[in-house]
């Protein structure tokens, strides 16, 4: 920590995230930007997630009263990469003619839904890459999309480490399909990914609104290695008199001592998060969310990983505003749960 850095004082303009004066070499936890959203399939605006995060973090009071001072343990973020950007820029024109025509891939769009499906691996290895040797030093790396394709290859690093992981997925969606509109690495699909390719002990999923008849089987056939709590059983249980704490302790139940997150922003209440690309109806409340966070800690549960995705700035500052205070908290909460 800088000798002269003053937690209260308000952050120089071109300060690191959450106007922190560290650097990635002394930081524990990294912060990587994905701006990537070459699949996103109705709403855009993810890939500039990362850049509107980071501005808006500035404005964020680092003492928390639940977590105490997560900035002191050191929290940066890398440049956002060129690269990626490029591979963005490159594989949404190629994606727009798949998209348009529904996801049908045929002989006029077979060679653009293969170009994305490449770019999206170059995505992949990058990610893993990244993580893997942040993981090597020590260092807790922290994906910040994007859509929520981009969390794959960090998910894969954290796998390797951490034998019989479980993730606790917040989201509207299942993102189980097989694959969507011809992208097999689609934002729908990253679950898909995950359960079939990685040694992933389980998935819980909690939020989720928007289901595919074939995620459904997906999930009732999985003997037990997926468990969705469903926006709408959530709420039953909670109008016939359950608690919301004694509902986040059923969830985290499910999940063995080491967990990963994995929430996407629509996950929640769409009045906290308007301009994401696909927003439905429900949802998690803000007191609900960190809730789950909280249940975590009671179960001693340890946090060992984490991304935050489809933060999408829309025509204020307010989903970013959002996406950098979910961001503070779920570090803060992972940092607790180690110690």
């Amino acid at each position: 920590m800088a000798v002269h850095f003053d937690p209260d004082a308000a952050a120089p303009s071109e300060s690191g995230i959450y106007g922190l004066p560290f650097t990635p070499d002394d930081a524990k936890v990294v912060v990587i930007p994905v701006p990537f959203e070459a699949t996103t399939s109705y709403g855009g605006g993810t890939s500039k997630g990362p850049a509107a995060v980071l501005e808006a973090s500035r404005q964020v009071d680092l003492h928390d009263h639940e977590t105490g001072r997560p900035y002191a343990a050191g929290i940066a973020m890398l440049d956002i990469p060129r690269k990626i950007v490029r591979w963005n820029r490159d594989a949404k024109e190629r994606a727009a003619a798949v998209i348009e025509k529904g996801g049908v891939v045929d002989r006029k769009t077979r060679s653009a839904a293969a170009f994305v499906n490449d770019i999206s691996d170059s995505v992949n290895e990058w990610v893993y890459e990244q993580t893997r040797a942040l993981l090597a030093t020590d260092k807790m790396p922290v994906i910040l999309g994007g859509d929520h394709s981009v969390p794959y290859g960090a998910i894969r690093a954290y796998a390797e480490k951490y034998p019989k992981l479980g993730i606790l997925h917040l989201d509207a969606h299942a993102d189980l399909r097989e694959a969507y509109e011809g992208f097999t690495w689609s934002h729908a699909s990253i679950f898909n990914n995950v359960m079939t390719k990685l040694p992933v002990a389980k998935l819980v999923q909690v939020g989720v609104r928007d289901l595919g008849s074939a995620e459904n089987a997906m999930i009732e056939s999985s003997k037990g290695r997926i468990v969705t709590f469903f926006d709408s059983d959530v709420a039953a249980r909670k109008e016939k008199g359950d608690s919301y704490a004694d509902i986040a302790d059923d969830i985290v139940a499910q999940l063995p001592h080491d967990v990963y997150l994995s929430w996407d922003i629509d996950g929640l209440d769409p009045t906290l998060c308007p301009s994401t690309g696909t927003p439905v109806p429900g949802g998690l409340s803000w007191n609900e969310a960190i809730g789950l966070l909280r249940a975590l800690i009671r179960a001693r549960k340890r946090i060992v990983g984490l991304d935050l995705c489809e933060v999408a700035p829309g025509d204020t500052e307010w989903d970013a505003n959002v996406g950098a205070r979910l961001l503070y908290k779920m570090i803060g909460f992972a940092l607790l749960s180690q110690g």
